[in-house]
Formats: C-alpha cells, structure tokens, sequence
C-alpha cells in the first residue's frame, strides 16, 4: 500500500551577495523548509547577528520583486522560477547604521555602496564626491604619489553617472585627506554622510499621482517619501499613517494628523502603479516597514487585510521581530554585562548600624510580622502572633478564634429568622433559580424531593388566612415551574445541536483524511497533479509521514 517517499528530495538554489553580483553561495533546501531556514543558513555563514534587518529577493517569471516570506514555504513562492535564483539584501535601513556591530555594519555598508552605484542613493555632485573619496580610501587606501597616478579613480566604479569631473573632485579629495586611516573608518564616515540623505533606505518605485504626474515613492524607517526628479516633494510620517491598502493598481494612504490649528485632520491620498502585481507589491514593502518601526513588539502583530473587492482580499502576518525588540534585546545584554563586570564581593562591617535594608533583633522580627503575608505562604505560629500584638498592646487579652463552618452560619442564621416572612420568601424563591445541573436535582418536584420543598410552602401560606394566601403560593409556584420548564427546554435545545454537530465533525474529518491517504498513496496518474502540488508536499512531509512512522513503531 506504502510506496516509496519522495523525501529525498531536495532542491537548489543560488544566493547572490552584496559585494558583487559575481559573488555566489550554493543552498539546498526541502520542500518543507520554510524561508527563515535559508536566512539563517545565510546568516550563520556570513557571521552576522543581525539578521532581522536583512531579507532575501527574488523575481518571478513576470519579473515582479518579491521579497521572500520567511514563515512560508520557500518551494510554494518561487514554484514557478526556474532556475531560483535570491538576492541577499538589507530589507530594514535602521535609522543609526551603527547599530549593527561586526560583519553585519560591514555587510550595511556595502549595501549603501551598491545603491549609491546604482543611483538608489540618490544625491548631489558634491555629496556624491565626498561618498566617493571615502569609497576609494577603503579601497586602495592611502594616496602614494608613487603608485597611483593619473586618472586612478576612472577604474573605480563609485557612481551611477560618474562624470570626468566628479573623478576629479575625488582624486583632489583624496589626495588632501590624512593617511594612516584604516578602511574601517572609511567605512564609518561615509555611513555618517548616508544616513542623512534624503534618499537613505530608500527602493524607489514609480508611481504616478492623480494628475498623471511620475514619480518615485520611498519607504523606509521614518515613513513615505516622494520623490521628484530625486528631490523629496512630499514625506508622510508613519505617526501620521493611519491605513494603508490597495485597490487594483491604486496604493491608498490614510492619513491621520493635526494641522497647525491642532485641529484633527484626514486625508487621503492614492498612487498608481504600473500593474496590479507591482501595487501588491508596494503595499506590502509599507505595511512590513511600517510594522517593523513602529510595533513594540512581534506579538501585537495581526493579520493586516489590505486588498479590497477587485484585488482578492490579500492578507499578510509579519514574522519575524521588531527593532524594538531587537534594541531592548541589546540593552538588556550590555546590562548584564556591565554587571557582571562591575559586581564584586563585598563585605558587610560589623560595626555598620542597622538599615532598612537590613534590620536586627526584635526590630527585624516586628518588621517581618507586620508585613502582608500571601495565602500560599507558611502560616505564622501562635506564640509569634500573640507576641507580636502584646508588644503593641500589652493591656489586652485577645480571645481565641475558633473557624466557623459555613454549615454552622446557616443553622444560626436559620435559627433566628425563623419568624422572617421575607426571609422565607426569599429562600422559596431562590430554591428554584438554581439549575438542575448546579443543585444536582433531576425534577424538583420528585417523590425524593418533596419535603424540602413542602416546608418553605407551608410556612408561606400558614402565615397569611384564607383562600387567597394559598392561592398566591400556589401561583408563585406556577410561575417558577414555567421559567424551570424553560430554561429545560433551552438547555436540551443545546443538547441536541451538539449532538448533530459533533458526529458531521467527525464525518467531514474522516472523509478529509480518507482521501488525503488515497491521493498521496495511490499511483493513479489522475492524482499526479495534486501530489505535485507544493501544499500537498509540506502537508506529506510535516504531519502524513511522522504520523505513519509513528504509527509503525507503536503497531
């Protein structure tokens, strides 16, 4: 019945690093790997910590960007590439590139590298220069007069329209900077200079406004930009974003502010996109930017639905952290090690007086016993009780307290209402109030029953003369009987919808598993496209195959 798995196999990816596109990393993975599996290989490889800020890209047939989904399965996303092919990035620009330490600033900076070749780092001919000098000191280091001559600076690649004249400014620069700097800080100022551009962390897509007019819209830490000509012409706080979504080609941002009159305003405003595909795809890049600059922690994190009537309702969950909890997570460390470090073994002076900190003799014992003490804790002894009140009252000669049962509090009680007409009255009613699960009664009117509720009755009616008091009782008990007869009905109502929902439960699971079985054992070419398919693979190797090994052992 059993054929032979298929969870050997494995498929081949390859993962294209910052430094240069020629620079190469072979990965394999199985068709239950999710995206966080790959990440981490990547990351370990690399040395780099941080990895929360980076994130893996990749283009599908219809040469859309994608970033990868690290809680999705890597085989359901790029099903249809061939050959699969990442690009890893940095996903999350912090707004203080000096937050991530070791290979993951060096790995930061040659991002910033590539955008400012690539013209993503947008900026001007003398930003430009200095962003470039700083290129060539951590690259060929210091200037020798010697060995570099001429037109040096013509073999670098610095930027994306490198002209005659800005190689000259930087062959100038260069020449005038102070040797003996490492290529770390290099490194260093020209992360100073970048994150303050207006274009930092910033993948432009282009988009148009309702007039028709192109432009570039910008997401990264601190909210949406866009961009005219590389100039900034309009910048939306993510304090002021309230909803972000799409309609189609149309990227929607509701805005939420206060104007200089501090009065409440609302506003919202809509980008085209080129295709409905490209419009999902910025939406998204907002909605994971906003999330992870803005979010305390992952956990608040719910299912964000963005897409209206015309584009299919799209959902998205974040996975993964935020940079909050990546910086408390720092903070915390460096606290404990700033401990660790500074705590040494003291010792306490005899001659020091007491503190509260540190109370002596009677004074600590009074302390101690004054103090709230939990129910789960030890109990107090006697002597330490009757000592602690004839210190504070030594006049006084507390009795001793006995436990009453709640038993003996109604016979008492009982006891000296028994005259209480309202009392009474009280107690008739509330006997019937009490469901019959709760009380542990079947039928209150039973032949076992009888004389609990006779008793109360008589005393109703024995007190008032005539006719009318037993008829008044006797209505009173009419009344009871309908609501218990109600409140019957409802509760075998429930009975009975539990009773059909349970069994079709049962029904529609076993069906379900039935032919899950059948298409994943059975060799019929008519279920070939099924077994084929990514979710029924994850489904086999996550949860049918353990199950069934399971099984053989214990059977």
């Amino acid at each position: 019945m059993f054929r032979k798995n298929e969870s050997n196999v494995i498929y081949k990816c390859t993962v294209r690093l910052l430094e240069d596109d020629s620079d190469i990393l072979q990965y394999e993975f199985q068709p239950h790997h999710k995206g966080n599996y790959l990440l981490d290989c990547i990351c370990n490889q690399l040395a780099i910590k941080e990895k929360d800020y980076f994130g893996l890209r990749y283009v599908d047939p219809l040469k859309q960007r994608h970033w990868l989904d690290l809680g999705k399965s890597i085989l359901k996303q790029v099903k249809e590439t061939d050959p699969i092919i990442f690009s890893f990035r940095i996903k999350f620009y912090p707004a203080d590139p000096f937050r991530l330490n070791g290979n993951g600033r060096i790995t930061l900076y040659q991002q910033l590298k590539r955008d400012l070749r690539h013209g993503r780092l947008y900026c001007s001919t003398g930003e430009a220069a200095a962003l470039g000098v700083l290129i060539v000191q951590e690259e060929i280091g210091d200037f020798n007069p010697e060995k570099h001559t001429g037109d040096y600076v013509a073999a670098l690649r610095l930027a994306l329209r490198q002209t005659e004249a800005l190689e000259k400014k930087v062959t100038s620069l260069h020449q005038q900077r102070q040797s003996g700097q490492p290529p770390s800080v290099a490194m260093d100022e020209f992360m100073s200079i970048a994150r303050n551009l207006e274009t930092y962390g910033v993948d432009p897509h282009p988009v148009k406004d309702h007039r028709g007019t192109q432009l570039y819209l910008g997401i990264n830490y601190s909210g949406i930009s866009t961009f005219v000509t590389g100039k900034r012409s309009q910048h939306f706080r993510w304090s002021e974003v309230s909803k972000l979504n799409y309609e189609g080609k149309m990227f929607i941002v509701h805005l939420s502010y206060t104007d200089s009159t501090r009065e409440p305003k609302k506003h919202t405003i809509g980008f085209k996109c080129p295709t409905g595909s490209s419009c999902r795809y910025v939406w998204r890049c907002a909605i994971e930017q906003m999330l992870f600059f803005t979010l305390p922690n992952s956990q608040n994190a719910s299912v964000v639905s963005g897409g209206g009537f015309f584009s299919w309702g799209t959902k998205f969950k974040y996975t993964g952290r935020t940079e909050r909890e990546i910086l408390t997570e720092s903070i915390n460390n460096l606290r404990e090690q700033k401990l660790l470090n500074s705590a040494t073994p003291t010792k306490r002076a005899s001659s020091v007086p007491a503190t509260p900190s540190s109370p002596q003799g009677d004074l600590a014992q009074i302390r101690y016993s004054s103090l709230p003490r939990s129910t789960m804790s030890e109990p107090l002894g006697t002597n330490n009780v009757m000592g602690c009140i004839e210190h504070f009252y030594p006049d006084s000669h507390p009795a001793q307290l006995e436990p009453v049962t709640e038993e003996q509090r109604l016979r008492a009680s009982n006891f000296e209402s028994t005259n209480n007409t309202e009392f009474l009255e009280y107690y008739f009613r509330d006997s019937f109030e009490h469901s019959s699960t709760e009380s542990g009664l079947t039928n209150p009117y039973s032949e076992g029953h009888r004389g609990l509720f006779q008793h109360p009755t008589h005393l109703l009616y024995s007190k008032k003369t005539g006719k009318q008091g037993k008829a008044n009782a006797l209505s009173l008990i009419n009344n009871e009987d309908s609501k218990f007869s109600k409140k019957m009905y409802e509760s075998s109502k429930k009975f009975q919808l539990l009773k059909v929902f349970i069994p079709s439960f049962i029904f529609v699971a076993a069906t379900t598993f039935f032919f899950v079985v059948v298409i994943i054992e059975s060799e019929l070419e008519c279920f070939a496209y099924l077994r084929n398919l990514p979710e029924m693979i994850n489904l086999k190797y996550q949860y049918y195959l353990p199950i069934k090994n399971y099984l053989k052992k214990k059977w």
